[in-house]
């Protein structure tokens, strides 16, 4: 038997149009109904919604927007959050730093830490999240992405996680040591473990997998290289930080004496199932390049600015025709997993350069709702729209931080910085957060064991010291 839900007479629903460049890409309308059966959404409009429905929730005083789609993270790292010794780092500085901490954390923490994260970002109106797990620690388990498997599935959130690894360490020229680095053998084993148990292809999917060796200042070339021809035969999204700092820039120019991105073109990743995290160091002609290969972009200017690392040129990227999303990055240099403040910031950030390539509301709530989808390359989430996926993120505008603000709803929350959740989010037609809370978790427990297991890490990164 089907189940279904009504939202009923939104003040605002934005649809989302394919196009980044439209002038109606938020596609909106007031009053009318979002009908939903099961897990797709069956109707969306103006109309009056004439039928009954399971469950109605009335949306009178509230915008309705797809669910956001974060497209980088490092769940992990929640667990180091403003750590002291990386207040003030750079990015090379703050990973040597962070790799002494990191190297000790074991599975527990890594299922809990991964539960925090998303619960942070569903309560920030995220329904779909990618995950850049990256590091295996020698002395921990190495099912680490079946923790983060388990944690989602708990949550009910839609998750895209990424099989990461490095395989550079210090000795060898690369920035991570030796006790966080794995051998070829054991990470593409395990991508094929991993694909055969967990990647589900079809329409509506809660869970894909993705490949994503760190970074090329801690991966070999063989191993991009390699990375490239499994994605190939599963047909998966590939996945790396590039062009975040002029150190990396530095890096690849006296280690392979090219930048960044044409090191990554030479190595066959500049292709439509590629995205890349920061891609802040990009000249003219690689921008047009990444536009020609429709490349995806995952933009992060919380960390960017945290880490002083600088801003990255969306408004030519979007442009150019690359695909660009919004994400949270990684929680020890952002340092959260608030999706409505990400979004924010990424306005705000651009307006640091000349007006002519500034962002607007539209555009960022574009890229982190279909422009997200397209990175992830995903058509069934990040519309408003009958045939997709039933993932909605709900905000009443009955709050004190809106007053005086609704002369635009939708600009409303990116503009004016919420204080609180927002109040529900649908996630493969399931009610998932309700009244701001999410729905079967004790978050007075989860904080109690995420504390427990960060302050254990640290002390025992101390000692060790």
């Amino acid at each position: 038997m089907k189940t279904s839900l009504l939202i009923n007479e939104p003040l605002l629903c934005c649809r989302m149009h394919d196009d980044a460049n439209a002038e109606d890409m938020l596609d909106v309308f007031s009053g009318g109904h979002v009908y939903i059966e099961d897990n797709l959404i069956v109707s969306a409009g103006p109309e009056k919604f004439r039928g009954k429905a399971d469950t109605v929730i009335d949306a009178r005083r509230m915008l309705v927007l797809p669910g956001f789609v974060n497209t980088h993270h490092h769940f992990f790292q929640t667990l180091t959050r403003n750590v002291f010794a990386a207040q003030k780092s750079e990015l090379f500085d703050w990973l040597i730093t962070h790799y002494k901490i990191w190297r000790g954390i074991g599975g527990e923490a890594f299922q809990v830490s991964a539960k925090t994260a998303m619960a942070e970002l569903l309560k920030s109106g995220c329904t779909t999240t990618s995950d850049h797990l990256y590091l295996f620690p020698a002395r921990a388990e190495t099912t680490l992405i079946d923790r983060e498997i388990l944690a989602a599935r708990e949550l009910g959130m839609r998750f895209q996680p990424t099989r990461g690894f490095m395989t550079l360490s210090k000795k060898d020229g690369g920035l991570p040591p030796e006790d966080v680095v794995q051998s070829e053998e054991a990470i593409f084993e395990d991508i094929e473990r991993l694909v055969r148990d967990y990647h589900d292809e079809t329409f509506g999917s809660m869970l894909k997998l993705s490949l994503a060796p760190c970074s090329p200042f801690s991966v070999t070339p063989a191993s991009m290289r390699r990375t490239v021809d499994i994605a190939e035969k599963y047909k998966l999204q590939i996945h790396t930080h590039l062009a975040e700092t002029r150190d990396e820039e530095t890096f690849c120019l006296e280690k392979f004496g090219q930048r960044p991105f044409a090191f990554m073109q030479s190595l066959g990743w500049i292709r439509s199932n590629a995205w890349f995290a920061h891609s802040i160091f990009l000249n003219d002609g690689e921008i047009a390049e990444a536009g020609k290969a429709k490349i995806g972009v995952a933009h992060c200017p919380s960390s960017n600015m945290r880490l002083g690392s600088g801003i990255a040129r969306i408004r030519e990227l979007l442009k150019s025709g690359a695909n660009v999303s919004i994400a949270v990055d990684g929680s020890a240099s952002n340092d959260a997993s608030n999706m409505l403040l990400e979004i924010r910031n990424a306005m705000l950030i651009s307006r640091l350069r000349a007006p002519e390539f500034w962002l607007n509301a539209d555009d960022v709530l574009w890229m982190a709702t279909r422009g997200g989808a397209k990175v992830l390359g995903r058509d069934d989430i990040g519309q408003i729209k009958p045939g997709k996926c039933a993932d909605i993120a709900m905000i009443s505008l009955d709050r004190l931080e809106y007053a005086g603000a609704q002369h635009d709803p939708a600009a409303a929350v990116v503009f004016n910085a919420a204080m609180s959740p927002v109040d529900h989010v649908i996630v493969n037609g399931r009610q998932v957060v309700i009244d701001g809370r999410i729905a079967g978790l004790d978050e007075a427990a989860l904080i109690r064991d995420q504390q427990r297991l960060s302050d254990e890490l640290v002390r025992t990164a101390e000692r060790t010291l």
